[in-house]
Formats: structure tokens, sequence, C-alpha cells
């Protein structure tokens, strides 16, 4: 196995999973603040919703850094996103350069989907706790 190959899934990994990972902190540590802007954006039940927010990037951040039922986490973190993108990230409600910002964020967490749904299809490789149940 070339070194490439052993070891890029790992980065993958670590890569994909730190933007949930602190983002879920940071939702934990500025509870308010993203409350209040969560309630701007016309969210109902707003707490429960932040922390389901929480308990997904969590879970699904740690699932996919650590490689343990990584499929799984990849799958949970996209149906975060799907609506998360869609909300927050509504960029054809905006102008100029509002609008400009809304869709590199849009198109962000479209990438992002892409990197999960490449857990998903190829596991999480070597260096996963997938893989050592396997053996």
């Amino acid at each position: 196995m070339k070194l490439i190959e052993k070891y890029s899934p790992l980065i993958g990994r670590i890569f994909l999973a730190m933007i949930f990972l602190m983002s879920g902190f940071n939702k934990i540590t500025g509870w308010e603040g993203t409350s209040g802007y969560m309630s701007s954006k016309g969210m109902p039940l707003v707490s429960m919703f932040l922390f389901g927010a929480i308990v997904f990037e969590l879970l699904g951040g740690l699932s996919v850094l650590l490689g343990f039922r990584a499929r799984l986490g990849a799958f949970v973190l996209i149906i975060f996103l799907i609506p998360a993108t869609l909300i927050f990230h509504d960029f054809w409600a905006f102008e100029g350069m509002i609008r400009q910002t809304q869709m590199i964020m849009f198109m962000k967490n479209l990438t992002i989907i892409g990197g999960l749904l490449m857990v998903i299809g190829f596991g999480s490789g070597p260096f996963s706790l997938d893989l050592r149940k396997q053996s």
C-alpha cells in the first residue's frame, strides 16, 4: 500500500471532523449567541434544535474522526448539514457581498457533504476503529 493511500483517509477524516467538533464545542460555549442567531432566522423550538445540532456535530464528528462506525457518523452529519445549509446559507435571499459570502458558505457545505459521501462510499480506511474491529 502506498504511503498516500495509507495515510490520506486518516488525514481526510481529521480535517472533516475538525469543523464539526469545533462548531459543536462553540455552540456549547456560545449557547446564547447561537440561539439568538437561530431565532433571528425564524427557527421554532430553538433550544431543542440547538441541543440536537450539538449532539449531531459532536457524535458525528467523533465517529468520523475515530473511524468508529464512520459511515453512520458521516450519514448523521449529512442529515445535519442539509437543513443547516438551506436555512443558514440562503444566498439567494441576499444581494452583493453578503450574497457572495453566503454562496461560498453554501458551496463549502456541499463540498463537506462530498467528503462525507466519500467516507460512506469507501469507509474509514486504515488507522480506524472500524478496521480494527474487522481484524
